[in-house]
């Protein structure tokens, strides 16, 4: 009896370069299986299975989960930046020059009389 394979692939991105493997594993491996098989822990030093997150189709995931014919395996890097300081940095930003209401920080409204 000979064991079914599927076809996986696992991506990795940084800002500035990406790998995305095409691989068969057997039936029944798991994420952690895909990353190994794929050399992607080879080829890229900083992934840390320990430490990196990996999800399925943008939906996280443990490394003990099957995969499944045609998944694409995602190894996330860590947040440079908290996207929250990020958004009320550019919305402090906005009002400083203008470009958003004083008080709600909306755009400002084009009809509203100017005082």
């Amino acid at each position: 009896m000979t064991e079914r394979l599927l076809s996986v692939e696992v991506a990795y991105a940084l800002p500035d370069r990406q790998a995305l493997i095409a691989l068969k594993v057997v039936e029944g491996a798991t994420v952690r299986d895909a990353i190994e098989r794929s050399g992607m822990l080879e080829r890229f030093k900083d992934i840390s299975l320990d430490s990196n997150d990996v999800g399925i189709w943008s939906r996280s995931c443990k490394l003990a989960d099957k995969v499944r014919e045609g998944d694409r395996v995602e190894i996330y890097r860590a947040l440079t930046a908290d996207p929250k300081d990020i958004r009320r940095r550019r919305a402090e930003k906005a009002k400083e020059e203008g470009r958003a209401d004083q008080t709600t920080g909306g755009r400002p409204n084009p009809l509203r009389a100017k005082d």
